[in-house]
């Protein structure tokens, strides 16, 4: 493993694209106006971000109109969330959503909830996936959106959004779908999904950080993001961030390309990872849906390691993975994705997500499988002296 970093955190983020890296140094070179502006540059500007637009909208079967570009994943949801939930609070005041979803989600309903709306948290099962019927269960007479992630991106599991979707429509509840993790995992389309408004970020499909999209259904009622000028259809006011933008529309129209043969190659790799760690390292558990799941994610718990010291010495040895979700360790707190799941604590802190990308080779698996297999038998060892002193003592 020496001299080379083995990435195996795509769930995080990833590299940009060499496409998407041409198109954002073109537009910053030659399309520098401001998209507002009536001359010649402002413009041309302004003919990229509806070219992205169009991109993006054509990924997820949408229309250009219903596509608004924000600042990434979290300010979409925020922007689902609160904006659908506060349009019509003249409705109702109830939100549905699960216990597994994004951090931007969650706290979104919390805000919501002390401002005097009610949140029905439905649990998942131990696979982590939605309780339908719990679903069913809970909507009510003042029950205006349930949202609901399209798949987990800390252990993968797909959920059952055309179904919720479809129980929402028949019951004039309005669906929002978190789905940042799914976007070129597996193929998307709104209208076949029967969504009302879909999250989506650049940076987990080769595109570049600080960019994302929502997508709003035409007549869906939503309050608008940001006050100001008229970008974004007048519903999120700021200068718009050209060569982002249209670095996502490259991104997006790549990761949507050919899709299946694409993920069927990084399953083909995350699989033979999960063989090889099964065959060499004793007393681990796979985390999430075994066969309803997106391809690339692999969440494994070492019954006896802590994860949190196998992705620093991982780390040591150039290879990053993750301790459970991008954001878990900013937040210094356990999984609550692997809590709500039912898992113990012990599990919890011995679970490493490893997520792929096509880039790494079975030859660069077999060598992070190699390296693992030391990292717990190495950490298993010291656990097991310090308890036998611990008992000893006592």
């Amino acid at each position: 493993m020496e001299g080379k970093t083995i990435y195996l955190d795509y769930a995080s983020t990833t590299p940009i694209s060499a496409d998407v890296y041409k198109k954002m140094l073109e537009c910053f070179n030659k399309y520098q106006g401001n998209t507002s502006s009536i001359y010649a540059l402002g413009r041309r500007a302004d003919a990229e971000l509806e070219e992205a637009r169009v991109k993006v909208a054509k990924a997820i079967g949408a229309e250009p109109d219903e596509i608004y570009f924000t600042s990434g994943g979290t300010e979409a949801n925020n922007w689902a969330i609160k904006g659908i939930a506060r349009a019509n609070k003249d409705r109702g005041n109830h939100i549905i959503t699960s216990c597994i979803e994004h951090p931007s989600v969650l706290e979104s309903c919390r805000e919501l909830e002390r401002e005097g709306f009610k949140v029905t948290y439905v649990p998942v099962d131990e696979n982590g996936v939605v309780d339908y019927a719990s679903i069913i269960k809970a909507i009510g007479p003042n029950t205006i959106l349930i949202s609901i992630m399209t798949a987990n991106n800390e252990v993968g599991s797909l959920e059952p959004i055309r179904a919720i979707a479809e129980l929402a429509n028949q019951n004039e509840v309005y669906f929002h779908t978190d789905a940042v993790s799914a976007i070129g995992a597996i193929n998307i389309n709104v209208k076949e999904l029967g969504v009302d408004a879909l999250s989506l970020s650049a940076h987990t499909i080769y595109g570049p950080k600080g960019v994302g999209a929502l997508y709003i259904k035409r007549g869906t009622k939503i309050d608008k993001f940001m006050s100001g000028t008229g970008e974004e259809g007048g519903m999120r006011a700021g200068t718009v961030n050209v060569p982002a933008c249209a670095g996502f529309g490259v991104a997006i129209e790549n990761a949507t390309t050919e899709l299946e043969e694409k993920v069927r190659d990084v399953r083909v790799l995350r699989k033979y990872f999960q063989k090889k760690v099964s065959e060499a390292i004793h007393n681990i558990s796979l985390n999430g849906h075994p066969t309803q799941r997106l391809a690339n994610n692999c969440s494994i718990s070492f019954e006896g390691a802590e994860a949190e010291a196998i992705v620093m010495m991982l780390d040591k040895e150039g290879i990053c993975a993750s301790n459970g979700s991008s954001f878990g360790a900013f937040l210094n707190e356990p999984s609550h994705v692997l809590v709500a799941m039912g898992k113990d604590m012990e599990t919890v802190r011995s679970t490493v997500r490893f997520t792929f990308g096509a880039e790494i080779s079975r030859e660069e698996i077999d060598g992070v499988v190699e390296t693992l297999r030391k990292i717990v038998k190495k950490i298993r060892s010291i656990s097991a002296i310090r308890i036998y002193k611990n008992k000893v003592e006592l």
